[in-house]
């Protein structure tokens, strides 16, 4: 799988899944965008993909801001002209009960989770429309597909953020523009690290394979999805859990 030369937007990218996702596309030859709020992380991971060999520069946005979402797609389109590999990957979430929550809490999850993903894609479509080709892929979970308890608001945005994807994948493809979605499961991650080790192992006695997914399997995922390998596939939707979840 190669990405030479092809400039790659990753969101979310300073930590987790985000991170491994930026370092994949990047060792596939991308120049890959890191993507985030959080600048002093963001910076340092594109430092240590440069270190690395590789090409990467860091662009502060907070997806939760339109206003910030315009003026990184700005920036974006001023230094490297259209994106050819977009991955919507920057995402939030908190466990507790639905009548526990917040309007505020929740407009923020969905902003984040929904929202920004969406505002970013259209700042970003315009010249992938008129060359004629890109890939979108975003990053969405499990729990839009099958429900998960106590993140009722948090699957609910990224449920919508998989029927989003459908349907702009039908909207766009006959731009030649690919639009496709990775469900992860339980995953290895610094969220994670913050969840009690009793719900850690219910989860993972719960999976199949006996264990958390780990972020650079997800990002593998996403690299099938971004590269020519997938030059027939759009409007997909896959789920890297371990078998947690095997309905349709």
């Amino acid at each position: 799988m190669t990405l030479k030369d092809k400039i790659a937007v990753v969101t979310g990218a300073a930590s987790g899944i985000g991170s491994a996702i930026a370092g994949k596309l990047a060792e596939a030859g991308a120049v890959v965008i890191v993507a985030d709020v959080q600048v002093d992380k963001g910076q340092a991971r594109a430092a240590a993909l440069c270190a690395a060999g590789h090409r990467a520069h860091f662009i502060e946005v907070d997806l939760t801001d339109p206003d910030s979402i315009g003026t990184f797609a700005q920036t974006v389109h001023t230094r490297f002209a259209a994106v050819d590999v977009l991955v919507n990957g920057a995402g939030w979430g908190r466990t507790a009960p639905f009548w526990e929550g917040t309007p505020e809490f929740w407009t923020r999850l969905i902003a984040l989770n929904l929202v920004g993903p969406m505002h970013l894609s259209k700042a970003l479509l315009p010249p992938m429309m008129e060359r004629g080709g890109g890939h979108i892929v975003n990053i969405a979970s499990d729990a839009g597909r099958v429900g998960s308890l106590g993140e009722t608001v948090y699957s609910g945005a990224k449920g919508g953020l998989i029927a989003f994807t459908k349907a702009l994948a039908r909207e766009t493809a006959r731009y030649g523009i690919h639009v496709n979605c990775v469900c992860p499961g339980p995953t290895d991650t610094p969220l994670m690290a913050a969840v009690p080790d009793k719900v850690k192992e219910a989860l993972t006695k719960a999976i199949p394979m006996r264990r958390l997914g780990r972020p650079e399997e997800v990002a593998d995922a996403v690299l099938f999805f971004a590269g020519d390998g997938a030059s027939y596939v759009t409007g997909q939707v896959l789920s890297v859990s371990g078998g947690l979840t095997m309905a349709g």
